[in-house]
């Protein structure tokens, strides 16, 4: 009863400002040609004005201005690009590149400075920008290994430092805690959330999510301590409390996501659902959330990133889904 709670709050809320604006409103549209596969996940350059986009069926990266939205060039050269990290400090582009391990770019030519050696099939990132370090997932089904690790590299140096193996062949989305030393991490095919110390470069505990299975994106409020975990069997966002992996609140949500992201401008969770629709839920508290009304994206629209100020949100369309060409969307943040 209390999803439908909240959930009533959330329509009433909006039915009493019948002026506002919505939540988020699409501002334009970037069709990004010669593109058939998936696309992967996206990078902004605030300063440049810059959007990072990883075609990962396609082994392009895509350079997005953001002044006229319109494609400005086609980076060639990859396997599979998964993620990117944008280092403006150094000028670099940190790339996830499938079994090519991590590209280091510059960020202006796009030249190569380096290829760092990690164990094949790097995918999903987190961090650490005050102690210089990235993670990446590596191994699993996707490189046909029998177990997974995260990977640990030194942005300054540009070297990997170590790895940490993981017992299993679906490992996902993470998030860092930068008060802390902890590490979280969607270890999907075995249904739980696992707790490394960076610091010890451990396991220290494994939180099983029971509302639902294949847990893969996930976000972090590290203010109130809260995790969000999304499930795609059945769609589902559960809320986690950081301290103990205790279980706050779930709701539905929708099918095919590959990113949550958490606002904490506008304190709320959009789940990116690759049927077509972004699914936002407002925080009022640690302990109070409320599903808000879905919002029309496109068929395949299943991976984004949050302007550093909030006001923008940026998701790429994989072409599949919807049979039609891939394409970057670009919402206004209300």
């Amino acid at each position: 009863m209390q999803r439908f709670f909240y959930f009533a709050m959330g329509l009433a809320l909006l039915a009493a400002q019948p002026g506002k604006a919505a939540i988020l409103e699409l501002l334009q549209t970037t069709d990004l040609p010669g593109i058939e596969g998936d696309l992967d996940h996206l990078a902004v350059d605030s300063a440049g004005q810059r959007l990072f986009v990883a075609a990962e069926d396609n082994g392009t990266l895509r350079v997005i201005d953001l002044k006229t939205g319109k494609l400005q060039r086609t980076v060639k050269g990859f396997m599979n690009p998964h993620s990117i990290l944008y280092l403006p400090e150094q000028l670099e582009l940190y790339i996830t590149d499938g079994s090519k391990a991590v590209q280091v770019l510059d960020s202006n030519t796009f030249a190569v400075k380096k290829t760092i050696a990690t164990t094949a099939g790097a995918d999903s990132i987190a961090v650490d920008s005050k102690n210089h370090t990235m993670f990446t997932i590596t191994g699993g089904k996707d490189v046909s290994m029998a177990a997974s690790a995260v990977s640990e590299i030194d942005t300054k140096s540009a070297r990997l430092i170590r790895e940490l193996p993981i017992s299993a062949v679906h490992v996902e989305a993470m998030a860092l805690e930068e008060s802390g030393t902890r590490l979280f991490v969607n270890v999907t095919d075995k249904n739980y959330l696992a707790v490394i110390d960076r610091a010890a470069g451990k396991t220290t505990a494994q939180w099983p999510i029971k509302e639902a299975k294949q847990n893969a994106p996930l976000a972090f409020d590290e203010a109130h301590h809260r995790l969000f975990v999304v499930c795609r069997d059945p769609g589902k966002l559960v809320v986690l409390d950081s301290a103990n992996g205790r279980s706050v609140v779930s709701f539905p949500t929708g099918a095919r996501a590959d990113e949550v992201i958490f606002d904490k401008v506008h304190q709320r969770i959009y789940v990116i659902a690759g049927e077509g629709k972004i699914y936002p839920y407002g925080e009022t508290d640690a302990d109070h959330f409320q599903p808000l009304p879905p919002v029309s994206s496109s068929a395949g629209a299943k991976t984004a990133v949050l302007s550093p100020d909030g006001r923008r949100m940026y998701i790429s369309v994989s072409p599949g889904d919807g049979k039609t060409g891939a394409k970057v969307l670009t919402f206004a943040v209300n």
